[in-house]
Protein backbone atom coordinates (compact mmCIF):
# COMPACT_ATOMS: atom_id res chain seq x y z
CA UNK A 1 0.00 0.00 0.00
CA UNK A 2 1.42 3.34 -0.89
CA UNK A 3 1.20 5.54 2.53
CA UNK A 4 1.89 9.47 3.57
CA UNK A 5 2.61 9.81 6.86
CA UNK A 6 0.78 13.17 8.51
CA UNK A 7 -0.35 14.26 11.55
CA UNK A 8 -3.20 16.70 12.74
CA UNK A 9 -4.10 18.14 16.03
CA UNK A 10 -6.70 15.77 17.97
CA UNK A 11 -8.71 17.06 20.83
CA UNK A 12 -7.08 17.88 23.42
CA UNK A 13 -4.58 19.86 21.58
CA UNK A 14 -1.66 17.27 20.95
CA UNK A 15 -0.68 16.63 17.82
CA UNK A 16 -2.10 12.80 16.56
CA UNK A 17 0.11 10.90 14.59
CA UNK A 18 -1.53 9.11 11.29
CA UNK A 19 -1.36 7.54 7.90
CA UNK A 20 -3.16 7.62 4.88
CA UNK A 21 -2.85 4.25 3.07
CA UNK A 22 -3.75 4.74 -0.81
CA UNK A 23 -4.88 2.69 -3.73
CA UNK A 24 -1.88 1.73 -6.01
CA UNK A 25 -2.83 4.15 -8.70
CA UNK A 26 -3.21 7.28 -6.27
CA UNK A 27 -6.98 7.93 -7.21
CA UNK A 28 -9.29 6.97 -4.30
CA UNK A 29 -13.08 7.29 -4.78
CA UNK A 30 -13.47 7.73 -1.43
CA UNK A 31 -12.00 8.30 2.08
CA UNK A 32 -12.44 5.85 4.88
CA UNK A 33 -11.21 6.47 8.58
CA UNK A 34 -10.58 3.80 10.72
CA UNK A 35 -10.68 3.81 14.56
CA UNK A 36 -8.65 1.07 16.56
CA UNK A 37 -9.64 -1.22 19.48
CA UNK A 38 -8.98 0.17 23.21
CA UNK A 39 -5.35 0.85 23.92
CA UNK A 40 -4.14 -0.80 20.60
CA UNK A 41 -2.62 1.56 17.54
CA UNK A 42 -2.56 1.88 13.98
CA UNK A 43 0.17 -0.25 13.71
CA UNK A 44 -1.28 -3.54 14.67
CA UNK A 45 -1.11 -5.84 12.12
CA UNK A 46 -4.78 -6.99 11.67
CA UNK A 47 -5.72 -3.16 11.48
CA UNK A 48 -2.81 -3.25 8.39
CA UNK A 49 -4.51 -6.24 7.04
CA UNK A 50 -8.29 -4.64 7.13
CA UNK A 51 -6.63 -1.24 5.41
CA UNK A 52 -5.35 -3.57 2.39
CA UNK A 53 -8.42 -5.35 2.10
CA UNK A 54 -10.26 -1.99 1.80
CA UNK A 55 -7.14 0.18 -0.37
CA UNK A 56 -7.56 -3.17 -3.10
CA UNK A 57 -11.23 -1.65 -3.79
CA UNK A 58 -10.21 1.87 -4.30
CA UNK A 59 -10.48 3.28 -0.56
CA UNK A 60 -8.03 5.70 0.89
CA UNK A 61 -8.41 5.10 4.61
CA UNK A 62 -6.67 7.06 7.56
CA UNK A 63 -5.78 5.47 10.42
CA UNK A 64 -4.05 7.26 13.61
CA UNK A 65 -3.27 6.66 17.17
CA UNK A 66 -5.63 8.47 19.57
CA UNK A 67 -3.94 10.43 22.26
CA UNK A 68 -1.71 8.99 24.48
CA UNK A 69 -1.16 6.10 22.59
CA UNK A 70 1.21 4.65 19.83
CA UNK A 71 3.26 7.72 18.11
CA UNK A 72 0.87 10.31 19.22
CA UNK A 73 1.42 12.73 21.56
CA UNK A 74 -0.67 13.41 24.83
CA UNK A 75 -1.15 11.34 28.11
CA UNK A 76 -3.65 8.64 27.52
CA UNK A 77 -5.04 9.72 31.53
CA UNK A 78 -6.13 12.27 30.45
CA UNK A 79 -8.53 10.59 27.63
CA UNK A 80 -11.60 8.94 27.40
CA UNK A 81 -14.48 7.93 24.95
CA UNK A 82 -15.23 10.88 24.45
CA UNK A 83 -12.28 12.81 23.61
CA UNK A 84 -11.74 9.51 21.40
CA UNK A 85 -14.98 10.82 19.74
CA UNK A 86 -13.37 13.75 19.35
CA UNK A 87 -10.18 12.94 17.62
CA UNK A 88 -12.43 11.04 15.28
CA UNK A 89 -14.03 14.34 14.53
CA UNK A 90 -10.79 16.05 14.34
CA UNK A 91 -9.61 13.35 11.94
CA UNK A 92 -12.74 14.19 9.43
CA UNK A 93 -12.00 17.85 9.00
CA UNK A 94 -8.60 17.04 8.55
CA UNK A 95 -8.98 15.37 5.89
CA UNK A 96 -11.53 17.42 4.20
CA UNK A 97 -9.69 20.56 4.35
CA UNK A 98 -6.57 19.08 3.00
CA UNK A 99 -7.60 15.90 0.63
CA UNK A 100 -11.80 15.17 0.95
CA UNK A 101 -14.43 14.58 3.19
CA UNK A 102 -14.28 10.99 4.44
CA UNK A 103 -17.47 9.60 3.42
CA UNK A 104 -17.08 6.06 6.13
CA UNK A 105 -16.07 5.17 9.50
CA UNK A 106 -14.55 1.47 10.68
CA UNK A 107 -13.82 0.69 13.93
CA UNK A 108 -12.79 -2.63 15.70
CA UNK A 109 -13.58 -2.90 19.52
CA UNK A 110 -13.80 0.08 21.33
CA UNK A 111 -13.11 2.17 18.11
CA UNK A 112 -16.40 0.44 16.44
CA UNK A 113 -18.53 2.21 19.71
CA UNK A 114 -16.82 5.46 18.84
CA UNK A 115 -17.39 5.06 15.10
CA UNK A 116 -21.24 4.66 15.63
CA UNK A 117 -21.45 7.51 17.56
CA UNK A 118 -19.08 9.99 15.92
CA UNK A 119 -20.76 9.19 12.40
CA UNK A 120 -23.95 11.15 13.69
CA UNK A 121 -21.62 14.41 14.22
CA UNK A 122 -19.89 14.07 10.79
CA UNK A 123 -22.24 15.17 7.83
CA UNK A 124 -20.03 13.77 5.24
CA UNK A 125 -20.36 10.07 6.41
CA UNK A 126 -22.88 8.15 4.79
CA UNK A 127 -21.69 4.64 6.26
CA UNK A 128 -20.20 2.92 9.20
CA UNK A 129 -18.81 -0.40 10.07
CA UNK A 130 -18.03 -2.24 13.19
CA UNK A 131 -15.74 -5.24 14.01
CA UNK A 132 -16.37 -7.02 17.53
CA UNK A 133 -17.92 -4.08 19.03
CA UNK A 134 -19.48 -3.68 22.27
CA UNK A 135 -22.94 -2.46 22.28
CA UNK A 136 -22.00 -0.16 24.92
CA UNK A 137 -18.66 1.62 26.15
CA UNK A 138 -18.43 0.74 29.50
CA UNK A 139 -18.59 -2.96 28.35
CA UNK A 140 -14.41 -2.62 28.31
CA UNK A 141 -14.77 -1.95 32.15
CA UNK A 142 -14.14 -5.20 32.63
CA UNK A 143 -10.52 -4.68 31.32
CA UNK A 144 -9.85 -2.51 34.50
CA UNK A 145 -11.60 -4.37 37.01
CA UNK A 146 -9.25 -5.27 39.38
CA UNK A 147 -8.03 -1.78 39.76
CA UNK A 148 -11.95 -0.30 39.88
CA UNK A 149 -12.03 0.29 43.21
CA UNK A 150 -8.74 1.72 43.83
CA UNK A 151 -9.74 4.08 41.07
CA UNK A 152 -12.57 5.25 42.50
CA UNK A 153 -11.12 5.73 45.80
CA UNK A 154 -7.79 7.51 44.56
CA UNK A 155 -9.11 9.14 41.95
CA UNK A 156 -6.54 7.32 39.52
CA UNK A 157 -4.79 3.91 39.53
CA UNK A 158 -2.15 2.38 37.24
CA UNK A 159 -3.61 -1.44 35.38
CA UNK A 160 -2.81 -3.54 33.44
CA UNK A 161 -4.54 -4.11 30.13
CA UNK A 162 -3.01 -6.63 27.23
CA UNK A 163 0.23 -6.88 29.37
CA UNK A 164 0.99 -3.13 29.40
CA UNK A 165 0.57 -0.43 32.36
CA UNK A 166 -1.79 2.32 31.68
CA UNK A 167 -3.00 4.98 34.30
CA UNK A 168 -6.59 5.32 34.57
CA UNK A 169 -8.23 7.77 36.41
CA UNK A 170 -12.10 8.43 37.67
CA UNK A 171 -13.05 10.77 34.55
CA UNK A 172 -12.58 8.04 32.33
CA UNK A 173 -14.73 5.43 33.92
CA UNK A 174 -17.69 8.48 34.78
CA UNK A 175 -17.87 9.17 30.75
CA UNK A 176 -17.79 5.72 30.23
CA UNK A 177 -20.77 5.09 32.24
CA UNK A 178 -22.56 8.13 31.37
CA UNK A 179 -22.99 7.14 27.23
CA UNK A 180 -25.60 5.79 26.27
CA UNK A 181 -24.71 4.19 22.84
CA UNK A 182 -27.57 2.24 22.33
CA UNK A 183 -29.93 5.42 22.40
CA UNK A 184 -27.30 6.92 19.57
CA UNK A 185 -27.34 4.05 17.33
CA UNK A 186 -31.42 3.86 17.50
CA UNK A 187 -31.11 7.71 16.34
CA UNK A 188 -28.45 7.10 13.30
CA UNK A 189 -29.45 7.83 10.02
CA UNK A 190 -27.15 6.15 8.20
CA UNK A 191 -26.01 2.56 6.30
CA UNK A 192 -24.76 0.00 8.81
CA UNK A 193 -22.73 -3.05 8.55
CA UNK A 194 -21.86 -5.13 11.82
CA UNK A 195 -19.21 -7.79 11.76
CA UNK A 196 -18.95 -9.80 14.91
CA UNK A 197 -17.29 -13.80 15.36
CA UNK A 198 -19.43 -15.84 17.34
CA UNK A 199 -16.44 -17.43 19.27
CA UNK A 200 -15.46 -13.44 20.03
CA UNK A 201 -14.28 -13.85 23.88
CA UNK A 202 -13.58 -10.39 24.71
CA UNK A 203 -16.54 -8.85 23.52
CA UNK A 204 -20.11 -11.18 23.18
CA UNK A 205 -21.81 -11.74 19.98
CA UNK A 206 -24.78 -10.57 21.79
CA UNK A 207 -23.36 -7.00 21.53
CA UNK A 208 -23.76 -6.98 17.74
CA UNK A 209 -27.44 -8.46 17.94
CA UNK A 210 -27.98 -5.31 20.42
CA UNK A 211 -26.63 -2.73 17.98
CA UNK A 212 -28.45 -4.64 14.87
CA UNK A 213 -31.53 -4.76 16.99
CA UNK A 214 -31.21 -0.88 17.43
CA UNK A 215 -29.86 0.30 13.74
CA UNK A 216 -31.88 1.46 11.15
CA UNK A 217 -32.05 -0.34 7.56
CA UNK A 218 -30.18 -0.15 5.71
CA UNK A 219 -28.17 -2.39 8.20
CA UNK A 220 -26.46 -6.07 7.49
CA UNK A 221 -24.35 -8.46 9.60
CA UNK A 222 -21.72 -10.70 8.76
CA UNK A 223 -20.48 -13.54 11.27
CA UNK A 224 -16.43 -13.59 11.40
CA UNK A 225 -16.97 -17.24 12.35
CA UNK A 226 -13.94 -18.77 13.71
CA UNK A 227 -11.93 -15.14 14.02
CA UNK A 228 -10.77 -14.26 17.87
CA UNK A 229 -11.38 -10.36 18.93
CA UNK A 230 -8.14 -9.38 17.51
CA UNK A 231 -8.45 -10.95 13.92
CA UNK A 232 -5.52 -12.33 14.78
CA UNK A 233 -5.53 -14.55 11.47
CA UNK A 234 -3.88 -12.83 7.87
CA UNK A 235 -7.46 -14.35 6.73
CA UNK A 236 -9.62 -13.23 8.84
CA UNK A 237 -9.22 -9.68 8.83
CA UNK A 238 -8.12 -9.44 5.23
CA UNK A 239 -11.63 -10.82 4.93
CA UNK A 240 -12.77 -8.00 7.10
CA UNK A 241 -11.20 -5.60 4.76
CA UNK A 242 -12.42 -6.69 1.57
CA UNK A 243 -16.32 -7.68 2.83
CA UNK A 244 -16.69 -4.17 4.51
CA UNK A 245 -14.95 -2.28 1.00
CA UNK A 246 -17.43 -4.42 -1.15
CA UNK A 247 -20.38 -3.54 1.45
CA UNK A 248 -19.54 -0.20 0.82
CA UNK A 249 -19.88 0.29 -2.75
CA UNK A 250 -24.21 0.65 -2.41
CA UNK A 251 -24.21 3.18 0.13
CA UNK A 252 -21.20 5.13 -0.97
CA UNK A 253 -20.99 7.68 -3.40
CA UNK A 254 -18.34 6.53 -6.16
CA UNK A 255 -17.14 9.37 -8.85
CA UNK A 256 -17.24 8.87 -13.10
CA UNK A 257 -13.78 6.29 -13.19
CA UNK A 258 -11.13 9.16 -13.75
CA UNK A 259 -8.09 8.53 -16.04
CA UNK A 260 -5.12 7.76 -13.93
CA UNK A 261 -1.89 9.15 -14.20
CA UNK A 262 -0.09 7.64 -16.87
CA UNK A 263 -0.97 6.50 -19.93
CA UNK A 264 0.02 2.70 -19.54
CA UNK A 265 -1.96 -0.27 -19.43
CA UNK A 266 -0.71 -1.40 -16.25
CA UNK A 267 0.75 0.75 -12.84
CA UNK A 268 2.57 -1.58 -10.14
CA UNK A 269 3.18 0.45 -6.76
CA UNK A 270 4.88 -1.12 -3.33
CA UNK A 271 5.06 0.77 -0.40
CA UNK A 272 8.61 1.19 1.80
CA UNK A 273 9.62 -2.26 4.10
CA UNK A 274 7.13 -2.69 6.41
CA UNK A 275 5.02 -3.81 3.53
CA UNK A 276 7.65 -6.69 2.53
CA UNK A 277 6.68 -7.19 -1.26
CA UNK A 278 2.89 -6.91 -1.20
CA UNK A 279 2.57 -4.64 -4.56
CA UNK A 280 -0.88 -3.00 -5.79
CA UNK A 281 -1.78 -3.13 -9.33
CA UNK A 282 -4.38 -1.79 -11.65
CA UNK A 283 -4.59 -2.94 -15.01
CA UNK A 284 -6.70 -1.56 -17.23
CA UNK A 285 -8.83 -0.23 -14.43
CA UNK A 286 -8.80 -3.41 -12.36
CA UNK A 287 -7.26 -3.53 -9.11
CA UNK A 288 -5.10 -6.99 -8.13
CA UNK A 289 -2.24 -7.57 -5.29
CA UNK A 290 0.78 -9.40 -6.48
CA UNK A 291 3.15 -10.61 -3.79
CA UNK A 292 5.93 -13.43 -2.74
CA UNK A 293 5.54 -16.37 -0.58
CA UNK A 294 5.82 -16.09 3.28
CA UNK A 295 9.04 -18.88 2.57
CA UNK A 296 10.62 -15.67 0.36
CA UNK A 297 9.76 -12.83 3.28
CA UNK A 298 6.70 -11.99 1.49
CA UNK A 299 3.12 -11.43 3.19
CA UNK A 300 1.50 -14.02 0.36
CA UNK A 301 -1.31 -11.79 -0.04
CA UNK A 302 -1.42 -12.18 -3.68
CA UNK A 303 0.06 -14.47 -6.62
CA UNK A 304 3.64 -14.17 -7.50
CA UNK A 305 4.96 -11.89 -10.84
CA UNK A 306 5.39 -15.48 -12.27
CA UNK A 307 1.89 -16.90 -11.06
CA UNK A 308 0.45 -13.51 -13.16
CA UNK A 309 2.35 -14.55 -16.23
CA UNK A 310 1.28 -17.78 -15.95
CA UNK A 311 -2.30 -16.50 -15.79
CA UNK A 312 -1.76 -14.16 -18.37
CA UNK A 313 -1.08 -17.37 -20.50
CA UNK A 314 -4.08 -19.58 -18.88
CA UNK A 315 -6.48 -16.75 -19.64
CA UNK A 316 -5.38 -15.67 -22.92
CA UNK A 317 -5.46 -19.41 -24.23
CA UNK A 318 -8.75 -20.03 -22.71
CA UNK A 319 -10.28 -17.01 -24.12
CA UNK A 320 -9.05 -18.04 -27.63
CA UNK A 321 -10.52 -21.12 -27.66
CA UNK A 322 -13.72 -20.00 -26.65
CA UNK A 323 -13.62 -17.53 -29.01
CA UNK A 324 -12.91 -20.05 -31.72
CA UNK A 325 -15.58 -22.91 -30.40
CA UNK A 326 -18.27 -20.06 -30.38
CA UNK A 327 -17.42 -19.27 -34.02
CA UNK A 328 -17.77 -22.64 -34.83
CA UNK A 329 -20.20 -23.25 -32.73
CA UNK A 330 -19.25 -26.25 -31.21
CA UNK A 331 -20.30 -27.56 -28.01
CA UNK A 332 -17.88 -27.15 -25.76
CA UNK A 333 -19.07 -26.39 -21.67
CA UNK A 334 -15.93 -25.96 -20.12
CA UNK A 335 -12.32 -25.11 -20.59
CA UNK A 336 -9.44 -25.03 -17.91
CA UNK A 337 -5.80 -24.40 -19.08
CA UNK A 338 -3.08 -25.49 -16.18
CA UNK A 339 -0.21 -23.84 -16.85
CA UNK A 340 3.48 -23.95 -15.14
CA UNK A 341 6.36 -22.30 -15.50
CA UNK A 342 10.03 -23.43 -14.88
CA UNK A 343 13.80 -22.85 -15.92
CA UNK A 344 15.25 -26.33 -17.28
CA UNK A 345 17.64 -27.48 -19.87
CA UNK A 346 16.08 -27.77 -23.49
CA UNK A 347 16.85 -31.31 -24.38
CA UNK A 348 17.51 -30.02 -28.45
CA UNK A 349 19.95 -27.94 -27.54
CA UNK A 350 23.29 -28.85 -28.30
CA UNK A 351 24.75 -27.04 -25.32
CA UNK A 352 23.29 -28.60 -22.35
CA UNK A 353 26.38 -28.37 -19.61
CA UNK A 354 26.01 -24.76 -19.03
CA UNK A 355 23.83 -22.75 -16.55
CA UNK A 356 23.13 -20.22 -19.34
CA UNK A 357 21.82 -22.35 -21.44
CA UNK A 358 18.96 -22.99 -19.34
CA UNK A 359 15.47 -21.84 -20.64
CA UNK A 360 12.41 -20.98 -19.53
CA UNK A 361 9.53 -23.46 -19.88
CA UNK A 362 6.03 -23.26 -19.94
CA UNK A 363 4.05 -26.02 -19.20
CA UNK A 364 0.42 -25.79 -20.71
CA UNK A 365 -1.88 -28.79 -20.16
CA UNK A 366 -5.45 -28.25 -21.35
CA UNK A 367 -8.82 -30.01 -20.62
CA UNK A 368 -11.92 -29.65 -22.36
CA UNK A 369 -15.04 -30.93 -21.95
CA UNK A 370 -17.49 -30.93 -24.14
CA UNK A 371 -19.87 -33.16 -27.11
CA UNK A 372 -16.43 -33.49 -29.37
CA UNK A 373 -15.17 -35.58 -31.74
CA UNK A 374 -11.33 -36.33 -32.04
CA UNK A 375 -10.85 -33.70 -34.91
CA UNK A 376 -12.39 -30.87 -33.27
CA UNK A 377 -10.71 -31.72 -30.03
CA UNK A 378 -7.01 -31.93 -32.15
CA UNK A 379 -8.14 -28.49 -33.84
CA UNK A 380 -8.68 -26.70 -30.69
CA UNK A 381 -5.27 -27.91 -29.24
CA UNK A 382 -4.06 -26.77 -31.94
CA UNK A 383 -5.65 -23.55 -31.67
CA UNK A 384 -4.30 -23.15 -28.17
CA UNK A 385 -0.92 -22.20 -30.22
CA UNK A 386 -2.54 -19.21 -31.68
CA UNK A 387 -3.32 -17.26 -28.58
CA UNK A 388 -1.73 -13.99 -28.70
CA UNK A 389 0.04 -14.29 -25.27
CA UNK A 390 1.63 -17.29 -26.72
CA UNK A 391 2.53 -15.81 -29.26
CA UNK A 392 4.37 -13.19 -27.56
CA UNK A 393 6.43 -15.08 -25.36
CA UNK A 394 7.69 -16.92 -28.17
CA UNK A 395 8.63 -14.16 -30.02
CA UNK A 396 11.89 -11.86 -29.96
CA UNK A 397 10.84 -9.47 -26.90
CA UNK A 398 12.63 -5.85 -26.05
CA UNK A 399 12.09 -3.67 -22.79
CA UNK A 400 12.55 -0.48 -22.85
CA UNK A 401 13.00 0.91 -19.39
CA UNK A 402 12.95 5.24 -18.06
CA UNK A 403 12.30 7.24 -15.29
CA UNK A 404 8.51 7.92 -15.22
CA UNK A 405 7.74 11.51 -14.59
CA UNK A 406 4.87 11.44 -12.05
CA UNK A 407 2.77 13.96 -11.62
CA UNK A 408 0.42 14.34 -8.22
CA UNK A 409 -3.27 14.05 -9.43
CA UNK A 410 -5.04 14.06 -5.85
Amino acid sequence: MKKEKINFEGSLGDQLSAEIHFPADDIPHNYVIFAHCFTCNKNLNAVRNIILGMTKKGFAVLSFDFTGLGQSEGDFSDTNFSSNIEDLIKASEYLEKNYKAASMLVGHSLGGAAVLMAASKIDSILAVSTIGAPSQPDHVLHLIEDGKEKIKKNGEAEVNIGGRPFKIKKQFLDDLQSKDNLKKIEDLRKSVLILHSPQDQTVEISNAAAIYEKAHHPKSFISLDGADHLLSSKEDSLYAGEVIATWANRYIEKPKQKKISTESQTVAFIGNKEQKYTTQIVAEGHHLVADEPEKVGGNNFGTSPYGLLTSALAACTAITLRMYANRKKWNVDEILVHVDQDQRYDKDSEDCESENSKITFFDRSIEIKGDLDEKQRKRLIEIANKCPVHKTLESKIKIETEEHKAVDSR
